[in-house]
């Protein structure tokens, strides 16, 4: 009876240290050199025995973990400029976190290649527009669009709304009305009635916008001369315009 054995297999080595120290939530700053030699070679050893070629690169980083293990077992003390001591796993720590920042970016990117994979790129214009009008059935005109032909009507369109754009020319309107000749209008509709005038009848006479807004105008001048009175009737709105002398009179 055969049974066959699954390894992961790794990157590298560096992406199996990093493995190996998440496994057992060791401190990448403080590594137990021997244990992490031991899993390591024990991996090679398994490989080794499934007949799987071993990179170059494993074997340099076991030979490293060896002689690191060696130096921590028979210390042999090397100090830097300033006379302390340098732990020999500094150089090993330095690489895997410079490995472990880079992998975690490569798992951005390839995040965000996974994330650019899920959409559609844009086709080609002229074959889009020839299969939407072979679907809709369209007139064939539409199945012969081309760049060239987007460019030219969008240049004729363009040109269209430049012209438009240069007719910046305000008519002025004069209108046939005056203050004062809204004041001799109003003057002359009072002599002819018996006492007062409503402002709904001045109203009636031009019910234009113009010419009400005139007609209040002159209706504010001649009570500013006191020339005529008002006074509040009923209904919405509505007011009586007198004479002075004849609302004295009254």
């Amino acid at each position: 009876m055969s049974f066959e054995i699954k390894l992961p297999l790794f990157e590298g080595p560096f992406d199996l240290l990093l493995f190996f120290i998440e496994r057992d939530e060791l401190d990448i700053h403080d590594i137990p050199i021997s244990t992490i030699t031991n899993d390591f070679l024990h991996y090679l050893h398994e490989l080794d025995q499934m007949n799987i070629e071993v990179a170059s690169e494993f074997i340099l980083v076991a030979a490293t973990l060896m002689r690191i293990k060696a130096k921590m077992l028979l210390p042999r003390p090397v100090l830097n400029e300033e006379g302390e001591e340098i732990d020999p796993r500094d150089e090993l720590v330095k690489h895997l976190l410079e490995y472990k920042k880079y992998k975690s970016v490569v798992q951005e990117l390839a995040a965000m290649e996974e994330e650019r994979m899920q959409q559609y790129e844009r086709g080609n214009v002229i074959y889009e527009l020839q299969s939407l009008a072979k679907e809709q059935q369209v007139e064939t005109e539409l199945q012969h669009v081309d760049l060239y032909k987007l460019l030219k009507v969008y240049e004729k369109v363009w040109i269209r709304f430049a012209e438009e754009k240069k007719d910046n020319s305000h008519r002025v309107v004069q209108y046939p009305y005056t203050v004062d000749g809204q004041k001799g209008f109003l003057r002359q509709l009072l002599s002819e009635q018996p006492s007062d005038v409503s402002f709904i009848t001045i109203i009636e006479h031009n019910p234009s916008k113009i010419a009400v807004i005139f007609n209040f105008l002159a209706i504010l001048e001649l009570l500013q001369i006191s020339e005529i009175t008002i006074k509040i009737g009923e209904g919405y709105n509505n007011f009586w315009i007198y004479r002075t002398e004849d609302a004295v009179q009254a």
